[in-house]
């Protein structure tokens, strides 16, 4: 613990410079993507011929040498549309989907999702034999209708998910199915993971890379002949794993429901070790603790994630049960400078803080222009949110990539990065510093980033603190620079939908009424305070209708200040 704050004004207590500036190494790394993808679509004419059919060769065997059990539930209700013949992707429900496997208008995340056989887990909790004889059915119509190659049915994230599926689920749906099925089932499977083997990395980073890997390491574990793939996967991981997991635990695209989804794998790729009595390398142990330190700092008082790049609420049973199986620690991070994360905590108040530079190109395909965005929950009630992000739909889904989707200042309608619709960032900030701050009375922070200083000259500064009690949040928005002024710009506070609010008649104030009744009042000066509209996009396929405070201003010579303060609203006569 630091020293008191003198003045208003912290000493740096520590200076987070996040992955501001690119690396040597992640140069190198992103040449080495492109050179991969390059390699990978020039070898993808002779995969569609015919005669390649003939160079993969499946073993046929009866039953894999060690069966995994898929610890993770799914969902009975998405399992009961496919008994059905209806099918949840993504959070979004598709009734009556036919063709099958390649119906139209689906956007490729939901295509591979469908291709990733990770459904088979909703028709096992859905039980009975119905389910199980639907899971055999579509299991066999996809391997009679997938012989040959086919550019997204055998796209290596969906092979490595359908492998880690099939051989996850196979008590499920296969053990006590007839020879012939199960047969079937092995020798394409094998014939599937000789071709991953071939083919990885195949130009792919970040989480699906890993998804692929592990598709890789079941295979090599669960068929006779798989000794070679799983020697291939734990080289791959390996290398990923140092790539991929920052010091700190966070990973490369700085997303908390990438974090849980990459963490996840890394769990069950462990524990498939464990089973099969093969070696544990110790830095697959330790990313596996670090990762999970990362993921508690990301959960809200809900037990839900942040929405920072691209993230959604996730269940939080299931965050749980992960971080009950992946590290015994029980307290979380306060900070991840490496990653870009702070967490501030007082009383029963939180506020999670994007305090990082975006992603690294090659991480970025998913990434949020929401540098120095911040998220506030009460207990367990969410108050100050971003909107979240929609995979079923690619418009709603850029738009949720903009500044203007996060609680942060944008300046003239313009994103702190350069948001590209196919996925990817362009312009982003060069640099990104936070300094952290505890003392006698709160927690500060100090961040600044330049997104804006090619643009329009401007850097934009913001100052948080949180007072001991929980109940006082303070912040000050600054824009420094510029030419002559003029400038348009926006500071946005989205609001929960379960958050009521209403403007005062002085028009600098908001009352902020949570649902169990909590009285919140933000009040601003420096800017023009508006109520607007605004989309919730934190439950994965569920967008909802809720209210984000705006406050609009113009740039002078010189730039602008803002200052705000939210505090706890005492009941009458407390």
């Amino acid at each position: 613990m630091a020293g008191a704050v003198k003045s208003g004004r912290p000493s740096p207590q520590h200076l987070s410079q996040g992955p501001s500036r690119a690396r040597s190494g992640f140069r190198r790394l992103s040449g080495e993507i492109r050179i991969g993808a390059l390699l990978y679509a020039a070898k993808t004419p002779f995969f569609a011929l015919p005669l390649y059919r003939w160079t993969l060769n499946g073993r046929a065997v009866v039953a894999p040498r060690i069966v995994f059990s898929d610890p993770w539930p799914g969902s009975a209700e998405a399992g009961r549309q496919i008994l059905e013949d209806g099918l949840a992707l993504k959070g979004r429900r598709y009734p009556q989907i036919a063709p099958p496997w390649h119906p139209p208008k689906l956007g490729q995340p939901v295509l591979l999702a469908l291709h990733g056989f990770d459904w088979l887990r909703d028709l096992r909790t859905a039980g009975g034999d119905a389910a199980r004889r639907r899971a055999r059915e579509l299991t066999a119509s996809w391997i009679e209708q997938h012989r040959d190659w086919h550019p997204l049915a055998w796209h290596p994230e969906a092979i490595g998910l359908r492998l880690s599926s099939w051989f996850g689920l196979y008590e499920f749906f296969a053990a006590s199915a007839d020879i012939l099925f199960r047969q079937t089932l092995l020798q394409s499977a094998g014939r599937q993971a000789q071709h991953l083997a071939r083919v990885l990395p195949a130009g792919l980073c970040g989480a699906e890379l890993i998804c692929a890997v592990k598709g890789l390491i079941f295979a090599g574990v669960s068929l006779p002949d798989g000794r070679p793939w799983l020697t291939r996967g734990q080289e791959l991981l390996l290398q990923e794993i140092h790539r991929q997991v920052q010091a700190d635990g966070g990973q490369a695209e700085r997303s908390p429901s990438i974090q849980l989804q990459v963490l996840r794998d890394l769990v069950d790729i462990r524990a498939l070790l464990l089973v099969a009595e093969e070696p544990v390398s110790p830095d697959l142990q330790l990313a596996v603790e670090r990762m999970a330190a990362v993921l508690r700092l990301l959960r809200h008082g809900d037990g839900s994630l942040a929405l920072f790049n691209g993230g959604n609420e996730e269940a939080s049973w299931l965050i749980d049960s992960l971080l009950q199986r992946a590290s015994r620690r029980s307290k979380p991070l306060m900070s991840a400078p490496q990653s870009g994360f702070q967490r501030l905590q007082a009383g029963r108040s939180l506020v999670l803080v994007d305090a990082g530079a975006p992603p690294e190109p090659a991480y970025d395909r998913r990434a949020h222009a929401g540098t120095l965005s911040f998220e506030m929950s009460v207990g367990r009630e969410r108050m100050i949110v971003n909107c979240g992000t929609y995979e079923a739909d690619d418009a709603l889904a850029t738009a949720a990539r903009g500044t203007s989707a996060h609680s942060t200042l944008i300046v003239a309608e313009t994103n702190s990065s350069a948001v590209l619709t196919g996925g990817g960032l362009d312009r982003r900030p060069g640099s990104v510093i936070c300094r952290r701050q505890e003392g006698e009375g709160g927690i500060w922070l100090e961040l600044w980033h330049d997104g804006y200083a090619a643009l329009h000259g401007l850097i934009h500064h913001r100052r948080l603190f949180l007072a001991d009690s929980g109940e006082d949040l303070r912040g000050e928005d600054r824009l420094e620079g510029g030419d002559g002024g003029g400038l348009d710009f926006a500071l946005r506070f989205h609001l929960h939908p379960g958050v009521q609010a209403s403007l005062l008649q002085t028009g600098d104030a908001v009352l902020l009424r949570l649902p169990k009744g909590g009285g919140w009042r933000l009040r601003l000066r420096g800017a023009a305070l508006a109520l607007e509209d605004g989309v919730y996009l934190g439950e994965r396929g569920k967008p909802r209708r809720c209210q984000q405070i705006v406050a609009h201003g113009t740039t002078e010579a010189g730039g602008a200040r803002v200052k705000w303060a939210l505090r706890r609203e005492l009941p009458r006569g407390g």
